[in-house]
């Protein structure tokens, strides 16, 4: 083989090489990059949704499995780490109305009445978030026992976050124009369990707490009255 022939031959072989090695490059590249390479990325089991490295928004199909989860498991420690997870998703106006078509939020509101406190604190928080959508506002049930939130004895970081979820009901409810005490609410709502006599007398109640952060949100809410 002449001198020319070699080299003609020895040319292309680095540059098909070349060419694999980059391939493979960016195939390693794109699974450091978390898998967003060649080829399909692994189904995501609803543990792995609530670990706190999954920095992706998710779908529908993704918050389906995470209320799932919420509605059948007995652990404290998945309990909190889903309504977490379904707490940061429902900051999004899409998640907002995705958890909601789901059936997602009766679910969350259910654990409110945990005897565990930061599961129900939890659950609060992810029930602000929703509540800021009017329509969610209309699936919250949260029965008599939720105005036992609001009494004085209980601690403050619950009670902070259940007049959170009054005020952002109470926005909406002023935004639409309505009359808080008019009777127009249907018997057995969230809104009239809120403006009802039994709320009112909490409120005012609370104008006293000895939390400055809670009196000033009560002193907020009272005038709706």
């Amino acid at each position: 083989m002449s001198g020319a022939r070699r080299a003609s031959w020895l040319a292309a072989g680095l540059i098909l090489g070349a060419g694999a090695c980059y391939c493979v490059y960016r195939l390693t590249r794109g699974r450091r990059r978390g898998g967003r390479g060649l080829g399909p990325r692994p189904a995501r089991s609803a543990e792995d949704l609530t670990s706190g490295s999954y920095d992706d928004v998710l779908n529908a199909n993704q918050l389906q499995k995470l209320l799932y989860l919420l509605d059948s498991t007995d652990d404290p420690f998945i309990t909190e780490r889903v309504l977490v997870t379904l707490g940061n998703s429902a900051a999004f106006s899409v998640n907002q109305a995705i958890i909601r078509e789901l059936g997602g939020i009766p679910i969350v509101g259910k654990k409110i009445n945990s005897p565990n406190q930061s599961i129900k604190e939890k659950a609060l928080n992810a029930l602000n978030n929703l509540s800021v959508n009017v329509e969610n506002q209309i699936k919250i049930k949260v029965d008599s026992a939720f105005l036992a939130l609001f009494d004085s004895h209980v601690a403050a970081e619950i009670l902070l976050r259940a007049l959170t979820l009054f005020q952002n009901i109470n926005n909406c409810v002023k935004a639409e124009g309505r009359q808080a005490a008019q009777p127009s609410f249907p018997q057995g709502s969230l809104f009239s369990l809120l403006y009802g006599e039994e709320c009112v007398q909490k409120m005012r109640a609370l104008g006293s707490h000895h939390d400055a952060d809670v009196k000033e949100k009560a002193a907020a809410i009272t005038p709706a009255f």
